[in-house]
């Protein structure tokens, strides 16, 4: 069976506003916006971060501005954009957000779709990080607009993806059109991810994810008629116009563009540096991002960001008072405040007893991480134990993982999970994830099974157990 032929450039986000925190990631999702260019067409954009100079992300097949943020992991390699650049996100016409046009789209108009959210968000000049079909796009502009190319960044592209007798690097068309018909009898139920993103493609979730983006950015029909318009793309006269400084990007065992691709560029593009990585995924989010990021924050700024102790395993603790909207009405505003102070002071005197870090207080619960499982779990049953002395319930969650400091607050995928197994506790209930278990084993610490659940919004299946008083 074949392997679909081309790449995506996004997967699974909402929102409001962006920003940056003081330590330069960003800390919301960023509004989406429309700019109309020339020919009518209205595209879909957002913009982050607040860097000295404007990059602007190129998406390649299919894309989602708002589905982006919902995967962690690209929503983070978008905020290491954002870290060191002002970012400017689209979805090209035809996909996501932007107009569906009743013609195909040339690549010289989708050039168009450059040149309107640069003209809309003020930006006279900007470096473009080009990733897969949108890989082409860029290098026609980067050759009409030198003056308004910064620096080009080209991530598993091409200048032209299919064969002929004087590029045999590229693919036979009828290789093509067989992967289109292996596609579109599939297409939104993630079909193709193990070409796509083969270190995922075993993930349930992941594989979710790509089956939702499928379904909107793009239909059946839309997708196949867009891939059908990238056969017919050769930029390759518009290499040795390209005099900005240029990086091409490209992992060497990529199954959707190969890696003679890249070299190609290289070797027609002036003075353009080539970086192989290893690796098999096309997605530039996914394997080794933080490596990709690197060479792409050095070529654009000169420098590296210093490594940054930003990421740490920890046990994250959510608890929660049950019911406490109706005991705030029952109590009044000054008794109910009284209360939560001696909750709230009863919450720190336990984790500090304990040992851990409390982050913040969640107005009728608290937010804290410790170094081991055993003394959040611990901890957690010491609450519950006093908010029944207080008249009240409490419910605790905890999960132990990966989380990501922002300043004194903490955020990630391990934080997002603690907060959803406190979510599904029973009042004076402290429920944990496998991976707490199997850390404490040999503690002394007692479970019951709960049995295996859905946590939103996180990939899978999650088995949860009950610490026993």
């Amino acid at each position: 069976m074949p392997s679909p032929a081309f790449a995506l450039s996004g997967t699974p986000g909402l929102g409001p506003c962006l920003g940056l925190c003081s330590n330069g990631h960003v800390d919301s999702v960023p509004g989406t916006r429309y700019a109309k260019a020339d020919d009518g067409v209205h595209i879909a954009y957002q913009v982050f971060g607040q860097g000295p100079f404007d990059l602007v992300v190129i998406p390649g097949f299919i894309s989602h501005v708002e589905l982006a943020w919902e995967d962690e992991t690209l929503a983070r390699a978008l905020r290491r954009l954002g870290s060191f650049s002002r970012v400017i996100m689209f979805d090209k016409r035809g996909t996501g957000l932007s107009d569906r046009t009743e013609r195909l789209p040339d690549v010289d108009r989708r050039m168009l779709d450059i040149e309107a959210v640069m003209h809309a968000v003020g930006s006279e000049q900007a470096a473009l990080f080009a990733v897969s079909e949108g890989g082409p796009m860029a290098i026609l502009f980067a050759a009409a607009h030198p003056e308004r190319t910064r620096g080009l960044v080209l991530v598993a592209t091409y200048a032209r993806i299919t064969a002929c007798s004087d590029y045999p690097i590229g693919m036979p068309t009828e290789q093509l059109y067989e992967s289109a018909e292996y596609l579109e009898p599939g297409w939104g139920t993630g079909v193709g991810l193990a070409g796509w993103a083969p270190s995922v493609a075993s993930d349930p979730g992941a594989r979710e994810s790509f089956a939702r983006l499928q379904r909107l950015a793009a239909s059946p029909g839309s997708a196949m008629a867009l891939m059908s318009s990238y056969m017919d793309i050769d930029v390759r006269p518009a290499l040795p116009l390209v005099h900005a400084p240029t990086l091409v990007v490209h992992r060497t065992g990529d199954r959707m563009v190969p890696v003679a691709h890249g070299r190609y560029l290289c070797e027609h593009i002036d003075a353009a540096r080539l970086v192989e990585l290893p690796g098999t995924d096309h997605f530039w989010w996914t394997e080794d991002t933080g490596q990709a990021l690197d060479e792409v924050e050095e070529f654009l700024t000169g420098a590296r960001s210093a490594p940054e102790a930003d990421r740490v395993l920890a046990s994250v603790l959510f608890t929660d008072i049950v019911d406490s909207t109706h005991r705030a009405v029952e109590l009044g505003d000054r008794e109910w405040k009284l209360l939560l102070n001696r909750h709230d002071a009863l919450a720190e005197r336990q984790v500090s007893r304990h040992g851990g870090r409390l982050v913040k207080t969640t107005g009728d619960g608290i937010l804290a991480t410790f170094d081991g499982p055993a003394r959040s779990v611990r901890c957690a049953r010491a609450i519950s134990d006093g908010a029944r002395s207080l008249g009240i319930a409490v419910r605790a969650g905890v999960h132990t993982g990966e989380v990501e400091l922002r300043g004194d607050d903490i955020a990630g995928l391990g934080v997002n999970i603690a907060a959803r197994i406190e979510g599904l506790a029973q009042p004076g209930e402290v429920l944990v994830s496998r991976t707490v278990t199997d850390l404490v084993a040999g503690s002394g610490l007692d479970f019951d099974d709960r049995g295996e659940h859905d946590l939103k919004g996180v990939p899978g299946r999650w088995q949860l157990f009950a610490a026993r008083p």
